[in-house]
């Protein structure tokens, strides 16, 4: 072949793959993503098909979200894509209730729901208490053991009886019996028996009065972490631990003009960082 129609090689820093965008980069991507579609949301009517397509595209932006949080429960022995599927359920709801006019990023407000729809659903459907798996397989065998025992004699079989049917001990009877109580725990709300007492919830709960400020501490904190180091630190000694400018000054070794500078100036970015997120 000539050397003129000899094919040409690409520069070796030609050939190379774009480099992979940053979390944080991406992460950065979605919230803005996520607030561009929560404006067309707001101008759109509810069912119709441009709001479901709108909707459809603000869960899939935040299923990596949905992800996150699951990952937390992955030591439940759940598997995973069950618990993903019931946080997808919180998402949804997360996204029909959120209202951006409050200035509360997204991701702070749905995090809490799609937990607590996580939480719920092991409440509701998996074991309160982990169980060996071979108690498990064994408590299957005690619960047909004790119907069959119970059609046959016309009554509840004794222990003896299900331990001699099954050729194990009495103990691993009544173990299985006590595991079999793992899938259902009593609930807070339900009445003592024979006192006629009222449940314990009512009895130790109260409104706690902290829970109104739940979604302003949470921006706090979301901007709180975008300040120097130093900074951060004057604002917890001065509004978490309660200490004067002239106790900050003498703890960090600067002057107390110096710290009341900084705490202006910390003012000042965290309400500019307040305006842009919202």
């Amino acid at each position: 072949m000539p050397a003129s129609t000899a094919p040409q090689v690409p520069p070796q820093h030609e050939a190379q793959d774009e480099p992979a965008p940053r979390p944080q980069s991406r992460g950065a991507d979605t919230r803005a993503l996520t607030q561009v579609l929560f404006g067309q949301l707001k101008a759109l009517e509810p069912g119709s098909s441009e709001y479901n397509r709108v909707r459809g595209a603000l869960i899939e932006a935040n299923l990596p979200l949905v992800r996150y949080a699951a990952a937390r429960f992955r030591s439940r022995n759940e598997p995973m894509e069950d618990v993903v599927q019931v946080g997808t359920i919180g998402l949804i709801n997360a996204i029909d209730r959120f209202d951006p006019d409050r200035g509360v990023q997204f991701p702070t407000f749905a995090m809490p729901t799609v937990v607590g729809e996580i939480k719920r659903y092991f409440r509701d459907n998996v074991r309160t208490v982990h169980v060996p798996r071979r108690l498990h397989e064994l408590w299957v065998q005690v619960n047909a053991a004790t119907e069959d025992l119970t059609t046959l004699h016309g009554r509840t079989p004794t222990t003896p009886e299900i331990a001699e049917r099954l050729r194990i001990s009495e103990d691993e009877v009544l173990s299985c019996i006590e595991a079999g109580r793992s899938y259902h725990a009593t609930s807070l709300e339900a009445a003592q028996e024979g006192d006629g007492l009222p449940g314990l919830l009512d009895r130790l709960g109260y409104e706690d009065p902290e829970l109104a400020g739940v979604e302003h501490r949470d921006l706090v904190r979301h901007l709180l972490v975008q300040l120097p180091e130093r900074e951060q630190r004057i604002l917890l000694l001065r509004y978490y631990s309660n200490l004067t400018q002239s106790q900050i000054s003498a703890e960090l070794g600067v002057s107390q003009m110096h710290v009341s500078r900084l705490l202006a100036r910390s003012f000042a970015r965290l309400r500019s960082a307040n305006r842009i997120e919202a």
